[in-house]
């Protein structure tokens, strides 16, 4: 038996689906945009930066608009606190991926190519974790007691992506011919991007809290 805590409620449902839509949408334009960058395709990186930022907008508006009909109507009391706060994280993951690509385009760093190949993997992987969440707020919302099925998947990428941001950097700070303040630079993407796994396994973690005071 599915059981979900706003099964009656379509309308708003609908809107939690599109917002986690905008959040997967957001990942894949961070991985294009990042993709582009590497190529030198600045071009192709100024789309994906159009798109994510028109992304981030949408959800933020979809955020709104699930908070206000969730006071409006008196939905789900006993939970209100819990799902605003999980939508609140979740629009945080669609910021992240935007953030990063502005300040790619903003710093503009160069990456040399023998690490392009662990920089795309670290971002593949941080998506994946982030894909993994989604999944897991969808089932909160849709089936509850899938929830656990989808959140240890969280957890594997996180840790994944925690080998290559070590691997990544320990190469960096390997390299002689670059000056301290180039390495310094570059390891702060590998940070911001093995942060969004980071964040993804924290807010995993409260929707396991989440889902053990709704089973209670």
């Amino acid at each position: 038996m599915r059981i979900g805590i706003l099964k009656k409620e379509m309308d708003i449902g609908k809107q939690i689906h599109e917002l986690t839509d905008q959040i997967s949408e957001a990942g894949m334009f961070c991985k294009s945009g990042v993709d582009a960058y590497l190529k030198g395709n600045l071009d192709s990186f100024t789309a994906s930066l159009t798109c994510i930022r028109d992304t981030e907008k949408r959800g933020d508006m979809l955020r709104r608009s699930i908070q206000e009909t969730l006071y409006r109507k008196t939905l789900i009391p006993e939970s209100r606190t819990d799902v605003l706060e999980l939508l609140e994280n979740m629009d945080l993951l669609l910021n992240q991926f935007k953030d990063l690509i502005s300040q790619l385009e903003i710093e503009h760093p160069v990456i040399e190519e023998e690490f392009h190949h662990d920089f795309r993997e670290l971002l593949e992987y941080s998506v994946e974790a982030v894909e993994a969440e989604v999944r897991s707020c969808r089932a909160f919302f849709d089936d509850i007691c899938s929830v656990a099925d989808h959140i240890h998947k969280v957890s594997f990428w996180e840790k994944e992506t925690d080998k290559i941001s070590t691997r990544l950097q320990r190469a960096i700070f390997s390299r002689e011919d670059l000056n301290l303040s180039h390495k310094m630079q570059l390891r702060f993407f590998v940070k911001q991007i093995d942060k969004i796994a980071d964040d993804a396994e924290d807010i995993a973690d409260r929707l396991n809290i989440y889902v053990s005071k709704r089973m209670l």
